[in-house]
């Protein structure tokens, strides 16, 4: 997204970030530290082993803690000791196969988890903004073959996307009846699929094809055929509302599988029909055109760059490469490209 985080807005900053330990969360710490800000981080354990967390070495960059957001004693004793001017809420179950396994963690997680964050923040004076991350998936989705607008109706098929439509009205409730009158901007943030180097969760595409690949494996794709909006990791931290590409990069898995061979230079690929496990949506974009209009926030990066910036990521961390150091060259890389067209995050702010 076009966006240039400026130092001079976030130097000494303190900053909130739930869910520090996972993918986008590991990524988001990095940026803010980079900037200047006082970053602290509440989270769970890394969930996979290797997780960017520890190979970036993300815990030394501020204050870090382990904590559950389910137990909402522990979450605001570590909420108020923060003392935060920003939240961002990332703290999350991410994941849609998950969900079938396990529906009522993911909508412990999901939906209490941001209930005791926000009830968290009523009691303090110092917090201004609060960006609770939700999902693409928060919309009643019957295939229509259109992207979503942030006013199209809330639903959910799977127990993820419905416990993340659940935490929108949860989010909107809080800050109508609490939060506003206290002076605290709250907005939720939907992006499309990210993707990015130092993902190694289950059940996401370029992850699943970097292990089969890397084990000398065949990759199966389960539905070759389903559309996404897929866009790297940075394009939604930078900003807020409804984050997706543009609408030329809403393309199947099959052509990002595509992308991703080619720039890793390896790699055997077997196509499923389709109908392999429980259901999932066969077509899901997003109308960024919100993004676009109140921040001026439009993608930085093509499909294509994202995608090979992303499997250079893997390839140079296979070779002996320095996680940290290959995350900051892609941020490097996503200011340059930015530059000149940047939105302050101060103006992100007063838009929330």
């Amino acid at each position: 997204m076009t966006s240039g985080p400026q130092a001079s807005f976030w130097r000494g900053k303190r900053v909130l970030v739930t869910g520090h330990s996972g993918f986008k969360g590991s990524w988001l710490t990095l940026w803010l530290a980079r900037l200047g800000a006082e970053v602290t981080g509440i989270s769970l354990q890394p969930r996979t082993t290797p997780n960017l967390f520890n190979e970036a070495c993300i815990g030394e960059l501020g204050e870090s803690y382990f904590c559950d957001v389910r137990n909402a004693d522990a979450l605001a004793e570590r909420v108020r000791a923060a003392k935060p001017d920003v939240v961002f809420h990332l703290a999350a179950q991410p994941l849609v196969r998950e969900s079938y396994k396990s529906p009522l963690a993911t909508f412990a997680i999901n939906i209490m988890g941001a209930v005791h964050l926000l009830e968290a923040l009523r009691s303090l004076d110092v917090v201004r903004v609060a960006v609770m991350v939700t999902t693409d998936k928060v919309y009643r989705n019957a295939n229509l073959a259109r992207p979503f607008r942030e006013d199209d109706p809330l639903g959910g098929h799977d127990p993820y996307s419905a416990s993340k439509a659940a935490s929108e009205i949860a989010i909107a409730s809080y800050r109508d009846s609490f939060l506003s009158d206290r002076g605290i901007a709250v907005a939720s943030a939907r992006s499309g699929n990210v993707i990015g180097g130092g993902d190694w969760s289950e059940d996401r595409l370029i992850p699943d094809a970097v292990r089969a690949w890397d084990a000398g494996a065949t990759l199966m794709i389960r539905r070759p055929d389903a559309v996404r909006p897929w866009q790297h990791v940075l394009e939604p931290l930078a900003g807020a509302y409804n984050f997706g590409p543009e609408g030329t990069d809403a393309i199947t898995v099959r052509e990002v599988i595509d992308m991703a061979k080619v720039a890793y230079a390896e790699g055997d690929v077997r196509y499923g029909t389709g109908d392999d496990g429980p259901h999932e949506a066969a077509w899901l974009t997003l109308d960024n055109a919100k993004a676009c209009a109140a921040l001026g926030v439009t993608p930085v990066q093509t499909l294509a760059e994202a995608v090979a910036r992303t499997m250079q990521w893997y390839r140079a961390l296979k070779e002996g490469g320095d996680a940290r150091a290959l995350c900051e060259a892609d941020i490097a890389y996503f200011d340059q490209r930015a530059r000149g067209k940047a939105v302050s995050p101060a103006s992100l702010a007063s838009a929330i």
